[in-house]
Parts: C-alpha cells; sequence; structure tokens
C-alpha cells in the first residue's frame, strides 16, 4: 500500500494534510484507535505547560532564550547550592556555577561590544557609503 495523506476529513471540510500512517488511512492524530493514547499526550502537554508556567512565575524566570536568562538560572542553582549542608560536591558545583556564569557575563560583553561596532560601522558606512575604497584588497586606494 503506498503511503497516503491522512484522510480525516476536518470540520471546514477540507482532508487533514498529515501524511497517513503506515499500511493506515489515518495519521496518529485522527486514528480512531489511537484516540485514548492522543487524549493522554494531549493531557501530558497541558500538565507541563501549566507546570512550566507555575515554575518560571516562582523562580522569576522570563524564559530561556537569552544570556540574563541564563544567568538568572545559574543564579538560582547557585542560591539553591549555598543553602545546602557543606561538602566537597557542594563546593564543586559552586565554583562551576561561578565558572558558568563568568562565561555568561563575558559573553554578554562580547555580545554588546559586537553591536556596538556594527552600529559604528553601520553609521561610518552612511557618512561615507564609498568609505574612500574601492573594495580592493587591503584597502587599496580608490583609482
Amino acid at each position: 500500500m503506498v503511503n497516503r495523506g491522512c484522510t480525516f476529513v476536518m470540520a471546514d471540510g477540507q482532508l487533514c494534510r498529515a501524511p497517513a500512517r503506515r499500511g493506515e488511512r489515518y495519521c496518529l492524530m485522527h486514528d480512531p484507535a489511537k484516540a485514548d493514547e492522543v487524549a493522554e499526550a494531549r493531557k501530558l502537554g497541558g500538565i507541563r505547560r501549566r507546570r512550566e508556567r507555575t515554575l518560571a512565575g516562582a523562580y522569576e524566570l522570563a524564559g530561556i532564550r537569552t544570556v540574563d536568562d541564563l544567568l538568572r538560572i545559574v543564579e538560582i542553582a547557585i542560591f539553591d547550592l549555598l543553602g545546602l549542608e557543606s561538602s566537597i560536591a557542594r563546593a564543586r558545583a559552586l565554583l562551576h556555577g561561578a565558572l558558568v556564569g563568568g562565561n555568561l557575563i563575558k559573553t554578554n560583553e562580547f555580545e554588546t561590544r559586537l553591536e556596538a561596532l556594527e552600529r559604528a560601522q553601520a553609521a561610518s558606512h552612511e557618512a561615507d557609503p564609498g568609505g574612500g575604497l574601492d573594495g580592493g584588497l587591503l584597502g587599496e586606494p580608490r583609482r
């Protein structure tokens, strides 16, 4: 049997565009034989999302997309470690947290400096579009 698209008809009359499961008429989401599994997966996904929102609020964490977000995670981990009983493992974890935090701070500083250089270069280019050069190697003067 050729693997074709799911034959489930959506509410708007369109066919589902997902590929059908091998040897089946429906994709996983629309297969009546898999309805219980799909419902359980949706339930677990909803529980996970609610838990993420709760934890983000409790830890005042906006996400993990920026250096500041990641520094907040390092900060949380270090404060949690500071509350533990003193041990070699705790000391190692604290030092590792400090190292990670330092690297993130360094990365943030490099990003800030790079953005400033790019702005300066763009402003310089706007002021003198030719740049006084013909684009030759090693900045050879225009001819």
